[in-house]
């Protein structure tokens, strides 16, 4: 059975007085969902030992180097992460991410011994234009490396239309997508991995849709923006995939 997972991100949000939150929600964290919280890199080391698994939000693809303002897969986890988000659609955007940035990013990250939560997912145009699989199937292989384990990989497919606007997808979409990523994922790394790697619903996911969405096929738990940054948002929302289990 794959556990359900309630991740978190934080994006570029949060000063210590934020690290409060984390008290409740490791009250919550007690049920037979993992929980996941990936703060600013800033918060990382501090944000450890509150009860929830801590992750980063990116990565460098190098171990060390003159990388000014990066932070290496190592140093997450020498400050106390077990998880790392790579391949964001706002990384893929704002910087100009591509499938072989995030693939490589994948590597360090496997090396460094950090699970990697690996995005996905379409804009409004390619969903509009029908393009919405190909898409995805396009990002597993590009991102994805070789030697995947369901220990060291969980997929979020988060269509970029719905972050962050209030727009969700139907059901039927959200399980068309994760049944589409369970095929390939099987296809390529074989049936046991394959249904070993938990399968993540990210977008617009809030108290009032959780439930809906986790009764989806194939949809082993939510990446929560917005709705994780207090406690009183995110705590039903874990509270539903506990239900949910």
């Amino acid at each position: 059975m794959r556990r359900k997972l309630a991740a978190g991100n934080w994006k570029m949000n949060g000063t210590k007085a934020a690290l409060a939150e984390l008290d409740a929600m490791a009250e919550a964290a007690k049920g037979d969902a993992e929980v996941l919280i990936c703060p600013p890199a800033t918060l990382v080391d501090a944000a450890c030992g509150k009860g929830v698994l801590i992750g980063g939000q990116d990565c460098h693809a190098e171990a060390s180097g003159a990388h000014t303002g990066d932070i290496s897969a190592a140093m997450l986890k020498d400050a106390g992460a077990t998880h790392v988000i790579l391949g964001h659609s706002e990384r893929r955007m704002d910087h100009d991410e591509h499938d072989e940035h995030v693939r490589a990013k994948c590597k360090a990250a496997w090396d460094a011994g950090l699970v990697v939560v690996l995005c996905c997912g379409e804009s409004l145009a390619q969903r509009e234009a029908q393009n919405t699989l190909d898409i995805i199937g396009g990002q597993l292989a590009g991102s994805i490396p070789d030697g995947a384990t369901g220990h060291s990989l969980v997929v979020a497919y988060e269509p970029i239309w719905a972050i962050g606007t209030g727009k969700v997808p139907t059901m039927d979409q959200i399980g068309e997508v994760h049944d589409f990523i369970r095929s390939r994922l099987e296809k390529r790394f074989g049936e046991g991995v394959g249904r070993s790697v938990r399968l993540l619903y990210g977008g617009s996911v809030k108290p009032s849709n959780a439930a809906e969405i986790f009764a989806v096929s194939n949809v082993d738990g939510a990446l929560v923006g917005g709705a994780s940054l207090k406690a009183a948002d995110f705590v039903p929302i874990i509270d539903a995939l506990n239900a949910s289990a």
